[in-house]
């Protein structure tokens, strides 16, 4: 098994080459001038469900090693997808939408924070599809649910709400940077239309139903990884 140091470092003959070196998370690789396999270099393909969580899994056991990864999920940017993987196998995939504004850490940036998070709070269990949150609080209001490429009156969470804590100092979590402190959630959202593509402001939105089903299968302290790809 290769030893793993960083995440520029962990670059082979596989897909998980596309998914990790431009992770922000380590700066360092942007000076590596790797030569991958003509075959990789060109797919725009989304890698299968299982060489996802068989190489993320391996990943993560290594760079984490006092962790337990049995449950966890992987948030791919590039394809707007959450996996769901348990015991290296993907049990959920999802459709998602990331920030319209991209990928970073720093507050008031509008953008989705990369990295190790967990689920510090989960919040909403009774209440009903659609109902809106506001300062994580039901108060009796259905959102109407806009399946084109529509906006919402406003930037309402709705359904379901998993919150976000960020797990790496320096990158997501500290002063300036921390995703519990810049309120990434895993939510829902009435513009059900955009889900697929970036369109949040720094959340990941998902449909209600979906945020439903994964607020179930998942549990406070379930981890979450935020990559570029």
């Amino acid at each position: 098994m290769t030893t793993v140091r960083n995440i520029s470092h962990y670059i082979g003959i596989s897909i998980i080459a596309i998914l990790f070196f431009s992770c922000n998370a380590n700066k360092r690789a942007v000076d590596h001038k790797i030569e991958l396999p003509s075959v990789i270099k060109v797919t725009k393909v989304e890698p299968s469900n299982e060489t996802i969580a068989n190489f993320l899994s391996e990943y993560l056991k290594l760079k984490y090693k006092n962790r337990s990864f049995k449950k966890y999920m992987y948030v791919s940017v590039k394809h707007q997808r959450l996996y769901l993987i348990k015991n290296d196998s993907t049990i959920k995939k999802y459709s998602i939408s990331t920030a319209k504004k991209g990928i970073g850490s720093k507050q008031d940036s509008y953008k989705t924070p990369p990295g190790l998070h967990t689920i510090k709070r989960k919040i909403g269990d009774e209440v009903p599809v659609g109902g809106i949150m506001v300062s994580r609080v039901y108060e009796g209001k259905i959102a109407k649910i806009l399946t084109e490429k529509e906006n919402a009156k406003k930037d309402y969470v709705t359904s379901r709400i998993m919150w976000l804590q960020g797990e790496e100092p320096g990158i997501n979590r500290g002063r300036n940077i921390d995703s519990y402190n810049r309120y990434i959630y895993i939510h829902g959202t009435p513009e059900e239309g955009y889900i697929g593509e970036p369109a949040s402001h720094g959340c990941i939105r998902m449909t209600n139903k979906d945020v439903i089903e994964l607020y179930n299968l998942v549990d406070e302290g379930t981890p979450i990884l935020i990559l570029k790809y």
